[in-house]
């Protein structure tokens, strides 16, 4: 009994201790918070007050903020990890307060401009952070006879391109067609679009921006220099500064532009006779014509969907059409030609007769839990290899693929104009998609698991060596640990199929201009070896 009683004794005491250990860290944790407030309290403007952009988890919008603009359901359940503080700026001193406040007080920050991370990484974390959100700041300012706009990351690409549409007939830029996404992560990541064989991806049109680096400066292109202006254009700009704004160059677009959809279905259609002339031709069309090709399952029978913009009329398109891609069999009923902002309707599957004014919706009509890959496909897949895929997508029935051409403008960049490599000798890339409704962790991994065995069956028709992959579709599989002591040989070996020979050059950068690693995230450019500290993981 002694030795029972003895037991119990220091079963109790040890509860009690680390009772009391817990409420300490608990009220050290509360302590912190509170300081962390002051501190952005305290590096307030007057003219510009912070204190209605704080939002802590008492407050009633907290939540509905958080939320809005998770895009992946994956990340919206009740274990996900919250933010101890979210901060929406509605003034870009209230992010040199919040890049102040979280150096000096050794607070991770995590910045979201529109939520369309696939992984979350801009707004979920395992350690405590608070989140900076850039939505109220979306301002956009057009300007048409220097043919340009200065445009807030908190803006939408549907705010963009329904502001240029006010202003003019024949003007455009080079981006995404969901017109959700947020423009910070899109422009920063490089951002590819449906024009993208005419003019590039987004990140190459862009001429100017506004960022707060790791000391709290704001600074434009000629202040911040050409090193960290390249960085932020295609090198993901949340590893080096906070972009408030950038200024993008708008391109020019015919008055009436055309699309089509046609879809053909394996049993029914020559599906791989198509598919193989599509991939033989996709990459060499005049630079005007931009052809996507998804591929997906339908009971239980392979759909391919060929899903166009054409700078130009219909009646062009379909004399350049009859002669480089016959076996689609494209006919005049199957275009339509309408505006250029019209255009975005049709790829975002909005009906054409609703109001422009749809595209400054900022929210959207359904939520999946999702994820994606990507990949960079560099020679045609002989006839079959696409016979094999096709029995491979109808076992596995649920992710589904888009193939986006190159060529044009994308073969005549050079690798090293910007982060982004991805140019010449590419001739689509590939995004795998799994969308799902069901909760619940057992689900996610089902159809995460599905999607990498699509992945890896996909491996001989591919990029290797090294198996290149998108930025902006962000993938768990490609490393969350670029941070930690040793592992800078690991991260250097995922981020060449990011950067290619261009990662070097932002680790050159990351050590300049952000020495203290303030701005990092869980795939973010990592510092040299000999300038990591020992917390580098924390």
């Amino acid at each position: 009994m002694g030795i029972l009683k003895a037991v119990v004794v220091l079963t109790m005491i040890s509860t009690l201790l680390l009772s009391i250990i817990w409420k300490a860290t608990l009220d050290s944790d509360e302590d912190g918070n509170q300081n962390f407030i002051q501190c952005l309290l305290d590096n307030s403007v007057p003219s510009h007050p912070i204190s209605s952009a704080i939002y802590t988890p008492e407050s009633s919008s907290y939540s509905p903020v958080l939320q809005s603009y998770i895009r992946n359901l994956r990340f919206n359940e009740s274990w996900t990890p919250k933010p101890f503080l979210i901060l929406t700026p509605l003034h870009q001193s209230h992010v040199q307060a919040a890049v102040v406040c979280g150096k000096s007080h050794g607070v991770r920050m995590k910045i979201r401009s529109g939520g369309h991370d696939y992984e979350g990484l801009s707004y979920v974390s395992d350690v405590p952070f608070f989140l900076l959100d850039m939505f109220n700041l979306r301002s956009i300012d057009v300007d048409i006879e220097h043919e340009s706009a200065w445009v807030q990351a908190g803006a939408t690409l549907g705010e963009v391109f329904y502001r240029i549409g006010e202003r003019s007939t024949t003007h455009g830029f080079p981006a995404g067609v969901c017109p959700t996404v947020g423009v910070g992560g899109h422009v920063s990541g490089a951002g590819y679009g449906n024009m993208m064989r005419k003019y590039g991806v987004s990140a190459d049109n862009i001429l100017d921006a506004v960022v707060v680096d790791a000391d709290g400066r704001v600074l434009d292109r000629r202040s911040m220099g050409e090193d960290l202006f390249w960085a932020i254009r295609g090198g993901g700009g949340a590893s080096f500064a906070v972009v408030v704004a950038y200024k993008i160059k708008l391109v020019r677009v015919p008055e009436r532009v055309t699309v089509f959809q046609v879809e053909k279905t394996l049993g029914k259609d020559d599906v791989t006779d198509i598919v193989d002339q599509w991939q033989h031709v996709s990459h060499n069309l005049p630079e005007q014509l931009f052809i996507r090709l998804m591929l997906d399952v339908v009971k239980k029978t392979v759909r391919a969907s060929f899903v166009s913009l054409f700078l130009g009329d219909s009646d062009s398109l379909i004399s350049i059409m009859n002669d480089r891609f016959p076996k689609l069999g494209l006919t005049k009923s199957d275009c339509i030609e309408l505006s250029w902002v019209k255009s975005i309707l049709f790829w975002s599957n909005i009906p054409l007769d609703t109001d422009n004014k749809v595209l400054l919706d900022r929210t959207l009509p359904t939520l999946y839990h999702l994820t994606r890959k990507s990949d960079y496909v560099r020679e045609p897949i002989p006839k079959p290899g696409l016979d094999s895929i096709w029995k491979k997508m109808i076992e596995l029935e649920t992710p589904k693929m888009y193939f986006n051409p190159y060529g044009g403008k994308m073969a005549e960049i050079v690798e090293q104009e910007i982060p982004f490599p991805h140019r010449a000798g590419n001739l689509w890339k590939i995004q795998y998609i799994a969308n799902w409704k069901e909760q619940g962790i057992e689900k996610a991994n089902f159809y995460i698991d599905l999607t990498r065995k699509l992945h890896e069956f996909m491996t001989p028709f591919v990029s290797n060596n090294p198996r290149r992959a998108f930025l902006n579709y962000r993938d768990a599989d490609l490393g969350t640990d670029y941070h930690k002591k040793g592992m800078h040989e690991e991260a250097r070996a995922q981020g060449i199929k990011w950067f290619m020979g261009n990662f070097d050059r932002l680790v050159k950068i990351k050590g300049e201009v952000d020495p203290s690693n303030f701005f990092r995230y869980e795939q973010s450019i990592p510092l040299l070896p000999s300038l990591q500290h020992s917390d580098a993981s924390v």
